[in-house]
């Protein structure tokens, strides 16, 4: 996505929120996260989901909800409610970026006993991500697991501004296929920059979700989806089948990404982080 003319100039959205994804038990990854939250895991020094909330503070984002079940008041003592500042190196020099990053908690396990996985998790936190007595607050907003290691992705005012300009309801970062998805998720039509939610037997290319992705309010709303914002029942429901109902009537738009990418999902990829 290239910023046009037409375009609205970054300065003139809103900043988006961001969702973390946070909430899951890490089954893959026992005996470690029996203890330790998977989003607390030590990769190169830092908790996983540390190098995204550097990420975000670095992109402008002054506002994270994570939502959490496993372990949640760990995650809660771990990252308290405001994050930041953190060092930037600029120019060989070691300076401060003066903001920092307000993270509220969208407690799964306190309020229903477990993870409403990922469409159930998002409609529970909509009140947090987009609080409706705020008069600043748009309708898009960024979301990624936090369980996924990608240090070199950048989250920009820019992407948004070209996101709230489409008018779709998601756009979604793909990545090569990693050795354990060969069969990829989605398509990607690279003329039109639309997400392609192909069948089975279709011989084009798919890539991977790489979990990051902004997302429009919408999606979350009749008819896409029918759990009502803050999921008041807690209500689980995955995210991927209201992706594809909206790739059907070509509302995601999705682009290629190809700097580093790691599903932290095993021990062994957890190690070879540290390789």
């Amino acid at each position: 996505m290239s910023l046009s003319t037409s375009d609205p100039h970054p300065n003139d959205v809103p900043t988006a929120p961001a969702m973390l994804l946070a909430a899951g038990r890490g089954e893959r990854m026992r005996p470690l996260t029996d203890t330790c939250p998977k989003p607390l895991l030590s990769v190169q020094g830092k908790p996983l989901m540390q190098w995204h909330l550097e990420a975000l503070l670095r992109g402008g984002c002054q506002r994270a909800v994570i939502n959490t079940a496993w372990l949640e008041d760990v995650i809660v003592q771990r990252f308290g409610d405001r994050f930041g500042p953190q060092p930037l190196a600029v120019e060989g020099e070691q300076r401060f970026h003066s903001a920092s990053l307000a993270l509220v908690y969208s407690m799964e396990g306190r309020d229903f006993g477990a993870a409403l996985e990922t469409a159930g998790g998002i409609c529970r936190a909509l009140p947090q991500l987009l609080p409706a007595q705020d008069d600043r607050a748009g309708d898009v907003f960024w979301v990624l697991a936090a369980d996924v290691f990608t240090p070199g992705f950048t989250f920009t005012q820019a992407a948004v501004a070209r996101f709230v300009a489409s008018g779709q309801l998601a756009h979604l970062w793909l990545v090569p296929n990693p050795a354990h998805n060969p069969r990829g998720d989605f398509g990607l039509d690279a003329a039109s920059g639309l997400a392609l939610n192909l069948p089975k037997d279709d011989p084009q290319p798919r890539y991977t979700y790489s979990t990051i992705g902004l997302y429009h309010r919408t999606l979350f709303a009749p008819p896409w989806c029918a759990i009502p914002s803050g999921n008041p029942q807690g209500l689980t429901a995955a995210l991927a089948p209201l992706l594809r109902a909206a790739m059907d009537q070509g509302r995601v738009s999705a682009e290629l990404y190809e700097g580093p990418w790691t599903d932290v999902g095993t021990p062994e990829r957890l190690a070879q982080l540290h390789a």
